[in-house]
């Protein structure tokens, strides 16, 4: 966790908020919540016809249009068909905290307390645990830049929440930009030390449709951390060399998700973490590449985080259905979720996902929708 000497305030919102334009951001009601709260949605849109859709309740990136080859912009994430929807099937498509991702054992040991978090059965701790970053009200503030536009997410958790230490102040601002990137920052800090580890949960078809399993994808890492039965780490950071989970070179999905191999028939395809080949602690780097042949669309992911879950929806079963009544069958997207390792606070040798007191959480990810190479433009 890269984490800098930087102060963290209303002041950084507020600067946002001084900068709002109207041309490229657009806000609309998108439902209210069980809890009667009002939920908006706020739409980002560039010169080059790509938009973006994000909604106030847990950061859902509902809707992403990009081009193909021809110019066609069609949606290319997945989407459910209400808010109601969402609030019935927690993290998809959204926000992931206070900590994405597992954490085992019923809690951790920091700075020898010991903290017990709302866990499963198996005493699994699962993205934050119920009511965490991707089931809540955030506070929202759009803004327009030079040839940018985007929308600020603030919130406010509190000492003791699904057992975690520490109140958390968080920011998240997504971006969309002129060359058709779209940029999610996160900013955090608290005020006793705790364990934070964020990350966002979209699920991207390049296709618009159907699954993702003709899908070409690349992941810029040599190793990753095997686990168990329970899909959580077993300590150990492992090559990929020699086994289906190396994606070096770029792979149809198709030809690995049904490996005759223990960590793919543990997962039922790819759910596991992989340790990226960055050239610096922090960097912003290149961390996966996914490419749909038939389109022409392709995207790069890039990240300070030291790891990426993949991700292929292994568990979708027809039940759920997306915003146009599809069902989401096995493969219908796939995560590229980047982040710290799982279960990074019971696991000594992972790198380290402590925040204390005067210090801030700093991370950035960037997807790039592209056409072959470049930015494309949909036809007018």
């Amino acid at each position: 966790m890269k984490l800098t000497k930087i102060s963290f305030s209303a002041g950084l919102l507020l600067a946002a908020c001084t900068a709002v334009g109207a041309a490229e951001v657009s806000s609309a009601q998108f439902g209210t919540t069980s809890k009667g709260e009002s939920i908006d949605a706020f739409t980002l849109a560039n010169a080059r016809g790509v938009s973006v859709r994000i909604l106030s309740y847990g950061g859902i990136i509902n809707e992403l249009r990009a081009p193909d080859r021809n110019g066609k912009c069609e949606n290319v994430v997945l989407s459910l068909s209400d808010l109601s929807a969402h609030e019935n099937r927690a993290n998809f498509s959204s926000l992931l905290g206070r900590y994405a991702n597992r954490i085992s054992g019923g809690g951790f040991v920091l700075d020898g307390h010991r903290y017990d978090l709302k866990s499963n059965a198996q005493g699994i701790a699962s993205h934050g645990g119920p009511g965490g970053y991707g089931a809540r009200r955030w506070g929202a503030a759009p803004f327009k830049g030079t040839g940018s536009a985007g929308v600020v997410l603030h919130d406010y958790s509190f000492d003791g929440e699904n057992g975690f230490p520490g109140n958390v102040s968080m920011q998240v601002t997504f971006t969309l930009t002129a060359d058709n990137v779209l940029r999610i920052e996160y900013r955090g800090t608290t005020d006793q030390p705790t364990v934070l580890n964020t990350s966002h949960h979209v699920y991207f078809n390049l296709a618009g449709s159907g699954t993702v399993f003709e899908h070409r994808a690349q992941v810029f890492a040599s190793r990753y951390t095997p686990i168990d039965e329970r899909k959580l780490p077993v300590g150990t950071v492992e090559e990929v060399t020699g086994t289906p989970l190396d994606l070096r070179t770029p792979v149809r999905l198709a030809d690995r998700v049904d490996a005759d191999h223990p960590q793919i028939r543990i997962a039922r395809g790819f759910d596991h973490n992989f340790v990226l080949d960055k050239p610096a602690v922090g960097a912003l780097a290149l961390a996966a590449r996914v490419e749909e042949p038939a389109s022409g669309r392709t995207l790069e992911v890039r990240t300070t985080e030291p790891g990426v879950q993949v991700f292929t929806a292994n568990g979708f079963d027809g039940s759920l259905k997306d915003s146009r009544g599809r069902p989401l069958e096995r493969g219908a997207g796939i995560a590229l979720e980047t982040q710290h390792y799982p279960d990074s606070p019971n696991q000594p040798t992972f790198p380290s996902t402590m925040l204390r007191p005067g210090e801030t959480f700093h991370s950035v990810t960037e997807y790039r929708l592209l056409v072959g190479n470049a930015p494309g433009t949909c036809a007018r």
